[in-house]
């Protein structure tokens, strides 16, 4: 291998990690019937399902609820070592209150932790892991964690078109330290790529607007010069067999394969037939989860992290090559280590048996719900959400201790409950 990861003692990165993908969804093909769409998409989507929120889940809900199984499982003294909370979020509940100080409080985090929510679309939780890795490693707290949570909802109706059966919505929860039995990463192995592009954006806070054909093509541009700034790092980086996995940022797993397709072909000028072998075993392990959630946005490259310890059997030790892209536009390639220890951390979640056990809706009872999800981000004095409406939803998804869900606002503050 090219890369080494870091030793002292066994490097930094990511301790745990966890999903959490809403309690409801709906299949690809019943939206597309229900909005007259050519269902011959499907095949260039490449989804078969995608999260629903509920009106009584909101990004504060989804982080709390990604996040709880993995503070819950920390001693009192490591606890209270979380030292740093950063929440990444395209759906910021307000303008200058942070959705962090909300899961601050409803996760009962030390008094003495920093709280910040960060924003550069599906970037944001990439680059929020590197600051909470540079922190650990720097050596200024020995022993320090960090809990990087990223959280979205969609705001997306007909008007989106075929964005619409590809965007999800849920929680990706990482706890960075000295012990990462998840993923160990290369530090200082990474390659950035960033400049000003409008390809996507949230305007207001009931809906996106999206520019799709100069949002693919930046996607491609930015895997391309990413790793190709990759290799000034890491001289000699081999793109064939450095890496025996990647998990690439999934807004659909048609444009991951689009991706990959043309850095194998401008790297490795490799032929057709070399492309898809190398696509299917190295990458679509990572879509497995991505598949049946859609864009979990900046927690999207983690999912497919997710799937790869979930579904690749492996011994011993893999790298593996992963990239982020956010629009606007900001991008990273870097990498990390994988090995038992990761299948181990990532089973105690169970994430493919929560996933399964989400409620499958009908396109009618997607509609009803979505008139009230838009509402979700619109500042409001006071609101009421009715959680018992909704409970017969959530039972596939209750963890032991609860499961916490938005109650409503009051004069501005939003008040969350565990049922």
């Amino acid at each position: 291998m090219t890369v080494q990861p870091v030793e002292a003692p066994r490097g930094f990165g990511i301790e745990a990690l966890n999903v959490y993908c809403g309690a409801a969804h709906l299949p690809v093909r019943t939206l597309l019937e229900g909005r007259g769409l050519d269902l011959s998409r499907i095949g260039h989507l490449m989804m078969e399902t995608r999260s629903v929120s509920l009106p009584c889940e909101d990004p504060v809900t989804h982080a709390v609820n990604a996040a709880r199984p993995l503070v819950d499982a920390l001693s009192a003294q490591d606890k209270e070592r979380i030292e740093l909370l950063i929440t990444s979020s395209e759906s910021g509940v307000d303008y200058s209150k942070s959705i962090a100080s909300y899961v601050h409080e409803h996760l009962g985090l030390s008094r003495h932790c920093r709280v910040i929510e960060v924003k550069q679309a599906c970037y944001a939780a990439t680059a929020a892991l590197q600051l909470a890795v540079a922190y650990a490693a720097s050596g200024v707290s020995p022993g320090a964690k960090a809990l990087v949570i990223a959280t979205d909802v969609a705001m997306v109706d007909e008007n989106a078109h075929y964005a619409e059966p590809a965007t999800g919505a849920g929680a990706a929860a990482m706890l960075i330290g000295d012990r990462p039995d998840v993923l160990a990463l290369d530090v200082g192995a990474f390659g950035t790529y960033s400049y000003e592009t409008l390809d996507s954006a949230r305007p207001g806070p009931d809906f996106d607007i999206a520019d799709v054909d100069r949002s693919l093509f930046a996607y491609l541009d930015c895997f391309t010069h990413a790793f190709a700034d990759y290799r000034t790092k890491v001289p000699g980086a081999d793109l064939a067999t450095d890496f025996a996995q990647f998990a690439l940022h999934t807004p659909f797993a048609g444009l991951v394969k689009a991706g990959h397709r043309k850095l194998m072909r401008e790297v490795l000028r490799a032929a057709p037939d070399e492309i898809d072998a190398d696509f299917t075993a190295r990458v679509t392990p990572s879509l497995t989860y991505p598949r049946i959630v859609g864009n979990l946005c900046s927690g999207s490259v983690y999912l497919a992290l997710s799937s790869i310890i979930d579904h690749v059997p492996y011994a011993g030790e893999l790298r593996v090559g992963l990239f982020s892209y956010g629009s606007g536009c900001a991008s990273e390639f870097f990498s990390g280590v994988i090995g038992q220890r990761s299948r181990a951390a990532l089973a105690r979640m169970r994430i493919g048996e929560r996933l399964a056990s989400r409620t499958e809706l009908s396109f009618a009872d997607y509609e009803e719900l979505l008139t009230e999800n838009m509402r979700c981000l619109v500042p409001a004095r006071s609101r009421e959400v009715d959680v018992a409406r909704y409970k017969p939803l959530l039972h596939g998804v209750i963890r032991d201790g609860g499961h916490l869900v938005l109650r409503g606002v009051e004069e501005y503050h939003r008040v969350y409950e565990w049922v």
